[in-house]
């Protein structure tokens, strides 16, 4: 399983935490958020990881050969965003296009879960596309949205009206097939319009659902944690402790204490 994991930013909205170093090198746990990642991909089958660097290159690079030396059998490499400081991640991953001929799961790096909850996705039915989706009983202003007919995704975004709001994207796609092609053709039309550089990736998921099958995967029972604000790093710290107490499923499937 080749995976892109997109990592470009700083984050900062966690500063003074990533002054120095992005987000997915910030410490969980005895653990950066990318180990707990790799961690849950090679236990799911990962083969070769690909993290879409831009703040701090070199920080990113030795952090990847560490864990090389981890797993020599994956396959690392980051691809860098020169242009990270003015665009947002749809031009984050059309710089990584190349990577994108066959299968492969794409990731938010500020995320800490379970291998799981990967198997959840990765397991699921074949679709073009599949979307890790959660549910709860509210929604804020920073959730990205999702509309649903049954499994299928008809929109995504953080300002849908609530009435159509039927979940959450938790940031995690898998692209099977046709969907590798069609999402890579689509970031390519993107990338030629103005507003591209201001434009997150999944509106080009949301153009993509009146075409082809989107499928809605929903994660709902498994442990994750999105880390934007010092708050989230707090609530990662107490997930990943109750794990190491045995009080989740996760922690043993991905890769021990």
């Amino acid at each position: 399983m080749k995976v892109l994991i997109i990592g470009a930013g700083q984050g900062r909205r966690l500063l003074p935490l990533t002054e120095r170093e992005p987000k997915a090198l910030l410490e969980v746990g005895g653990k950066s958020l990318l180990q707990w990642q790799v961690e849950a991909l090679v236990d799911c089958g990962a083969k070769e990881i690909v993290f879409l660097a831009g703040f701090n290159l070199p920080a990113v690079e030795r952090s990847l050969g560490q864990l090389a030396g981890r797993w020599p059998a994956v396959r690392f490499r980051a691809v860098h965003n020169p242009f990270y400081g003015v665009a947002d991640n749809l031009a984050t991953c059309w710089m990584a296009r190349a990577e994108m001929d066959d299968d492969f799961l794409l990731l938010n790096s500020d995320t800490i879960f379970g291998a799981p909850l990967l198997r959840r996705l990765i397991e699921s039915p074949h679709a073009p596309i599949s979307l890790a989706v959660d549910h709860k009983a509210k929604y804020d202003d920073d959730d990205m949205k999702v509309e649903l007919s049954a499994d299928r995704l008809l929109d995504i975004g953080k300002t849908l009206p609530s009435e159509r709001v039927h979940g959450e994207s938790i940031g995690m796609l898998y692209f099977r097939g046709e969907g590798a092609a069609r999402f890579k053709a689509a970031l390519e039309a993107a990338m030629l319009e103005p507003t591209a550089l201001k434009q997150w990736y999944l509106s080009v998921i949301a153009a993509l659902a009146g075409e082809l099958t989107v499928q809605a995967v929903t994660i709902s029972g498994h442990d994750w944690c999105e880390i934007d604000y010092p708050v989230d790093v707090k609530a990662a710290r107490e997930m990943v402790a109750s794990w190491r107490l045995g009080h989740g499923e996760d922690l043993a499937s991905a890769g021990g204490t």
